[in-house]
């Protein structure tokens, strides 16, 4: 099994162009027109588009991904926009596709291309909140620390910026800085963000996180949330539910608020994941954690994936 695994790609990548050859003889279409007419609109069409333009061999498609790739991470909404359109002629040119036989085609690609690059300039923009580092010295990140406290405590102020009550709400120690070593600002902006846009369901999830045999630490447990839900997103495994996110919801592409949302989903089921394993104590996090991804990995593998924020909760 482990040498075909080994050789598999070779022979694909190998017999690929005679396949290619094949089809285009067959229905006079290019492979990117067969995907874009005959593949379901969200993650299976763009998936394959993306795989399609990753693996062609025309120079000016090769050349059109790379510029692509190195505009992504800057440009703001209204140039992520004109990717599509520039996309479109240049696939359409090298291919050879007549826009009045096939009127449809730089329509269904440019959405693909749109959500494509869209994704790719969510990964760069949650990079950069991840590598920001929680400053004690920036008034707007204590007060955003502030504010997800009064949040989730309304009825109990702090006595102090430094206090123990921050272990309430689940930081490991008196200063809450220091947990956001590892996912930075990311880590507090979801937080807040759960706090903020679902406040009754984040409430709720606090609630049970103080369970006296079945609790956890409410705020490492959301911050290794954002840990899971950045890494779903970077290795690309979440593509799936973004790519049908912006189908479903008629976007144009990702943004960092979809990603907040992904987190509330994850925050939210894996409160419930958390329950239903009946957990001995918090040593059985490690491996609790990890089968919830397991179980989020392996959904997201069917192309008709998508996450759905419903966070209703009975009562508080």
């Amino acid at each position: 099994m482990f040498i075909l695994d080994r050789i598999l790609p070779f022979i694909v990548s190998y017999i690929r162009p005679f396949i290619k050859w094949f089809l285009h003889a067959f229905t006079r279409l290019s492979e990117l027109q067969r995907i874009c007419y005959g593949a379901r609109a969200g993650a299976s069409r763009t998936s394959q588009v993306e795989r399609s333009l990753a693996l062609s061999k025309t120079p000016q498609i090769r050349r059109l991904g790379l510029d692509l790739d190195e505009a992504a991470p800057y440009v703001d909404d209204r140039e992520l926009l004109e990717f599509a359109p520039r996309a479109a002629r240049v696939v359409m040119q090298s291919k050879r596709i007549k826009s009045n036989v096939h009127p449809d085609f730089a329509r269904l690609f440019g959405t693909c291309v749109t959500s494509i690059w869209g994704y790719r300039r969510l990964m760069h923009q949650l990079e950069q909140l991840r590598a920001e580092k929680y400053d004690s010295d920036n008034l707007e990140h204590e007060q955003k620390l502030l504010r997800l406290w009064q949040l989730l405590m309304p009825e109990n102020p702090l006595t102090g910026r430094v206090s123990k009550q921050w272990q309430d709400i689940g930081f490991q120690g008196d200063d809450p800085k220091t947990d956001f070593r590892g996912m930075g600002m990311l880590g507090l902006e979801n937080l807040l963000y759960f706090a903020t846009e679902y406040n009754d369901a984040a409430k709720h999830v606090l609630l049970h996180s103080m369970h006296p045999t079945l609790g956890y630490t409410y705020a490492i447990v959301g911050i290794n949330l954002t840990s899971m839900a950045f890494n779903l997103v970077k290795s690309g495994a979440a593509k799936t539910h973004f790519y049908n996110l912006v189908v479903q919801h008629k976007q144009d592409f990702s943004t960092v608020q979809d990603f907040h949302k992904l987190y509330c989903y994850l925050f939210f089921e894996f409160d419930r994941f958390w329950k239903d394993s009946d957990p001995r104590n918090i040593m059985d996090f490690r491996e609790i954690y990890q089968d919830f991804e397991i179980t989020k990995l392996e959904a997201l593998h069917n192309d008709s994936t998508i996450f759905k924020t419903n966070l209703v909760v009975e009562s508080v």
